[in-house]
């Protein structure tokens, strides 16, 4: 674990003059690491990116345009994409997410079976409901059901 050394020594310089407070001032790096281990464990805010597992849920479509969560243009009207839950997303800027480094989604339904980059983040999908472009949904059905069941995995 590295340490801001301005920010470190600008701490000490602050505190010297006081015996009680140089004793806290000596701790700060453990405690530093010691809350900083939950993090190193996880490698992030949260859990990994769980490829290949199959999650049986169901999809939805979206034809918004605009930035998407990764930082790009998008366009769902006219764009093969898929808008994720927020639940897997683990950086604090989804531009720098996992997610966002050439991951793609796998979706089958009825026998038919696409695979969509994941391009955006959908705020209100719990952990098995994604929201794909109006082009991609109508790749699985008619756009007029609205809602179908799928299932679904995260792929590279």
């Amino acid at each position: 674990m590295t340490r801001s050394p301005l920010l470190f020594n600008a701490f000490n310089e602050h505190i010297e003059g006081d015996a009680n407070m140089s004793k806290i001032g000596k701790s700060l790096p453990v405690l530093a690491a010691v809350v900083a281990l939950p993090l190193t464990i996880t490698g992030a805010a949260g859990a990994a990116v769980p490829f290949a597992n199959p999650i049986g849920g169901k999809a939805t479509y979206y034809d918004n345009a605009g930035y998407g969560a990764c930082g790009t243009r998008i366009n769902a009207n006219t764009e093969m994409l898929v808008a994720v839950p927020a639940s897997y997303w683990t950086s604090p800027n989804p531009n720098n997410d996992p997610l966002c480094k050439g991951v793609s989604v796998e979706v089958s339904f009825q026998g038919r079976t696409i695979r969509v980059p994941v391009r955006d983040k959908c705020p209100s999908c719990d952990r098995t409901h994604i929201d794909l472009s109006k082009p991609a949904f109508a790749r699985l059905a008619d756009p007029s059901r609205g809602v179908i069941q799928v299932t679904w995995k995260f792929v590279r």
